[in-house]
């Protein structure tokens, strides 16, 4: 059985609205017109279409921003809404019922953890954007690609680099 009071689920109101005001925020942002930058931001459609020539122009590392600053809010929303959750009163006097929970809110925490180490990775693509090194592997200098970019946004490495590196740790486990 778990008890929530009003005011916890006040903050949570609270928190929700926070998070959503900065997504807004960052959209309109990422959004926000520059010179010769489209007015509306590219579908991922339009991004695939697009000719190699105009690989990691401004409308695509908008695009990426756009799709990072929308992940990173994710997670920092999420982080704020386990914190809550962590908070709750919660009065069980069944030592099975208060195992589950306990093992509930260990699995909630692992979560947490591995979006903790995505949140670092996000951080530093959102980085590689601003320095202009976004969409460029960190071994060879050659394009990461667009299809690879959007299935993984914090791609720093080359399908091909990533390959080997993968390989390298098989064979000698480092």
């Amino acid at each position: 059985m778990i008890v929530k009071t009003a005011s916890s689920v006040k903050v949570a109101d609270k928190a929700s609205e926070k998070g959503a005001e900065k997504v807004a925020a960052v959209s309109a942002k990422a959004v926000a017109p520059k010179k010769g930058a489209p007015l509306t931001p590219v579908t991922e459609a339009e991004l695939l279409k697009m000719a190699d020539k105009d690989y990691m122009n401004g409308a695509q590392r908008d695009f990426f921003r756009l799709k990072l600053s929308t992940l990173k809010d994710d997670i920092l929303k999420n982080a704020s809404e386990t914190t809550e959750h962590l908070r709750e009163n919660i009065l069980v006097p069944d030592p099975a019922d208060r195992a589950t929970i306990e093992e509930e809110h260990a699995l909630e925490l692992r979560t947490r953890d591995r979006e903790r180490k995505l949140l670092k990775k996000v951080e530093q693509a959102l980085a590689r954007i601003e320095s202009g090194d976004y969409g460029w592997c960190e071994e060879t200098g050659e394009p990461i690609g667009l299809s690879r970019l959007i299935a993984r946004p914090t791609a720093n490495l080359s399908l091909e680099a990533q390959e080997r590196r993968e390989l390298r740790q098989k064979l000698f486990g480092d």
